[in-house]
């Protein structure tokens, strides 16, 4: 028995289709008996929002806004929950990326108020999963935090608003979502593991990500790029923000996130010029960084015409990264300090975590 294993498998409500949006977040309302609803938004994906919010203008709700500032910090938590109180809302709708849904669900969350996301983009599961990353307003990594209240009412968005995002952004949401095998493959593996049933749905959710991204992520960036909303990309959008999220839904610690994850928190947290970078763009680097730690080095090389297809970074060096010695020593230290890195069954030891680094830079070096 799996005494620690917490299944929460997603939104209690989600769909993703042309015209979604003004079909069913009216009756949604309704059903929540709404009266007082806050729309967190950003700045460019809000205009490209507003043509697919039409029911603002014709439900009974009274609507307030608030632009974040970027970052999902607990200081943005806290200009949220002034709104909150002072209004009286009842409701919270976030309209944007990674970071705002993660901060409305971390809002909703300390505010004790129902919550639902409209994404306007494909680059992570954020608007899926029961968790916040969080950042200073820096952009410092600053931990995480799960939402054991809830988990948004509805994740509702439509492919026509999806597919005009920064590709960037969708690229950087293939990679870390074929994160979700490489990180958990050992794990789940482990022969005291392999006969729940929970961890094997996960398991299997893991295989999809990874085997339908590396299939067919040239086709679907084409499409985007082109503006065609195809079966290529809505598939693998729908990976990306949705099934990636059900994975950790239903396989928890398991398979949420490993070694990748955990780099990526300690660049962004000691190194301010990875800044620049996308999430999924320093997991990539944590993918092959964990990889890497495993001496799997075989599926390094078979990783690496994706990652050149994609222009994806393989080392810090491609990243402009260069770690002074001090600097090194507070990411190891950091990676090792993680519970969730010692869920891989291999010997973790800062000086293996050290090596690893100084491997994957001289193998790609030579490549």
């Amino acid at each position: 028995m799996l005494a620690d294993l917490k299944v929460k498998v997603g939104p209690q409500f989600y769909v993703y289709d042309k015209g979604a949006i003004d079909r069913y977040v009216p009756q949604l309302l309704h059903e929540y008996r709404a009266q007082k609803v806050l729309i967190v938004h950003g700045k460019v994906s809000w205009e490209k929002a507003k043509p697919y919010l039409g029911f603002v203008k014709e439900a009974p709700e009274q609507f307030y806004y608030h632009q974040y500032t970027g970052e999902c910090s607990y200081y943005g938590t806290d200009l949220i929950t002034d709104i909150v109180r002072a209004e009286g809302i009842d409701f919270i709708i976030g309209v944007g990326g990674g970071k705002l849904v993660d901060l409305v669900e971390y809002a909703a969350h300390v505010n004790n108020v129902p919550c639902g996301v409209i994404p306007t983009m494909a680059s992570n599961c954020a608007p899926w999963t029961p968790l916040s990353v969080m950042y200073k307003e820096s952009g410092e990594s600053e931990g995480k935090s799960e939402h054991y209240l809830r988990q948004a009412a509805f994740f509702i968005t439509d492919p026509y608003l999806v597919i005009d995002s920064p590709v960037e952004y969708f690229i950087a949401g293939l990679a870390d979502t074929i994160a979700k095998w490489y990180e958990s493959d050992l794990i789940l593996n482990q022969a005291e593991l392999l006969n729940y049933p929970f961890l094997k749905l996960a398991k299997e959710t893991t295989i999809l990500c990874k085997d339908s991204i590396l299939a067919a992520s040239s086709e679907a960036i084409k499409d985007m790029q082109a503006g065609n909303v195809t079966d290529a990309f809505v598939n693998l959008s729908e990976i990306v923000f949705a099934i990636a999220g059900l994975v950790g839904g239903l396989g928890d610690k398991y398979a949420r996130n490993a070694a990748a994850h955990a780099m990526h928190d300690a660049i962004s947290k000691y190194l301010p010029k990875s800044h620049e970078y996308l999430h999924g763009e320093k997991v990539a680097y944590g993918i092959l960084y964990q990889l890497a730690l495993e001496e799997r080095w075989g599926m390094i090389d078979d990783l690496l015409p994706f990652y050149e297809e994609l222009h994806l970074p393989r080392t810090l060096a491609d990243m402009g990264l260069a770690p002074t010695p001090t600097e090194k020593e507070e990411i190891v230290a950091f990676i090792n300090s993680k519970d969730k890195v010692h869920l891989i069954p291999i010997e973790i030891s800062p000086e293996k975590l050290g090596r690893a680094m100084e491997n994957l830079e001289n193998y790609i070096l030579v490549k």
